[in-house]
């Protein structure tokens, strides 16, 4: 599913990512580990096409079977909208938009028609206990159930793989449980792959791999 070799990644004169190799495959959920400043959110990023490696040393990365490293700017933003989704710490949900329609938007950047939109929207606001929030905005919703909406907005499109970066580190302890549980219901129930960068000890126990990063470097697998 995912295949990277050699990634590394500059910034300046500062070396944050030294060669790094991942083989990830479809239906794993892989955590990632290590201290601030290990590399971690910066390796997602990358994983996740809104950053690239930097090309003066070659390298491989294939999302897949797509080598990403060769699409164009507009072919990769398709790509992204259609087979990657997204969970952050702090939802990153539109303060204006109720829960339905911040679950249906990356539906209508794909072109989804509104009515199927929504019906797959609802389907998956159900499928995470949130039948009686569709029409609630975010400042009416409570962390846990900010954070439901969050992960129907990743599933909208189908997409293969899920990147989640500390996706319980805003949550009280039983909302993160609840999280960490719905991430194992959703590879079981539609098949992703999850890659999920954590300090939450539990949840990194849990992947069915656990990858600890230190200076740039994955370091044990």
């Amino acid at each position: 599913m995912i295949l990277a070799k050699n990634i590394h990644k500059y910034y300046n004169d500062l070396h944050v990512l030294k060669g790094v190799n991942l083989n990830i495959q479809a239906g794993e959920i892989v955590s990632i580990v290590g201290a601030s400043g290990a590399g971690k959110t910066t390796l997602l990023q990358i994983l996740g096409t809104l950053d690239q490696p930097s090309k003066k040393d070659s390298f491989t990365f294939k999302i897949n079977g797509t080598d990403v490293a060769n699409l164009s700017e507009r072919g990769l933003a398709k790509f992204r909208n259609e087979e990657i989704g997204f969970i952050f710490q702090f939802h990153q949900l539109l303060p204006e938009f109720t829960a339905m329609e911040n679950v249906c938007l990356p539906a209508f950047i794909k072109k989804t028609p509104k009515a199927q939109a929504e019906k797959r929207a609802t389907e998956l606001l159900d499928f995470l206990g949130l039948k009686n929030r569709y029409h609630h905005k975010p400042n009416e919703l409570s962390g846990g159930e900010q954070q439901r909406v969050a992960v129907a907005r990743a599933l909208i499109n189908n997409p293969k793989i899920l990147f989640a970066d500390e996706p319980s580190g805003n949550l009280d302890s039983e909302s993160a449980e609840n999280l960490h549980q719905l991430f194992f219901k959703l590879r079981d129930e539609f098949g992703q792959t999850f890659v999920i960068v954590t300090h939450n000890s539990d949840l990194a126990n849990m992947a069915d791999r656990k990858l600890t990063m230190v200076d740039g470097q994955i370091v044990s697998n």
